[in-house]
């Protein structure tokens, strides 16, 4: 009986103390770019839109380049099984502010897409 308490004291501590990735609503502006063409050879801007536009169309992931800082996030929609608003294809290699709720796991960032301006 002993040991049952004691592993499951154990048990309490360490889910106790695992760290939860909490999502925050927050507004980011920079420009969105293609995250094989960006990381592979820092290809962005107007000159590098049409094969940005083509590489999301294959499924290439979408991020946006923070101003400033030159933070990523992976640009993510706002529901589980859907696909990310037309209007973020649309305004690739555009300078754009996202509010949507980012998350933070590991070294990754991340950002829903919940409005585009």
């Amino acid at each position: 009986m002993n040991r049952f308490l004691a592993a499951g004291a154990g048990l309490f501590l360490v889910v106790g103390t695992v760290a939860v990735a909490r999502a925050e609503t927050e507004t980011v502006t920079g420009e969105i770019v293609d995250t094989f063409c960006y990381s592979a050879m820092g290809a962005k801007g107007a000159s590098h839109r049409q094969c940005a536009i083509d590489c999301a169309k294959k499924g290439i992931p979408l991020a946006l380049l923070e101003n400033g800082t030159n933070k990523i996030y992976v640009l993510l929609p706002n529901k589980d099984k859907t696909a990310l608003p037309d209007e973020v294809t649309k305004k690739i290699a555009e300078q754009v502010s996202i509010t949507g709720n980012v998350h933070a796991t590991g070294e990754s960032n991340f950002l829903t897409v919940e409005s585009i301006k």
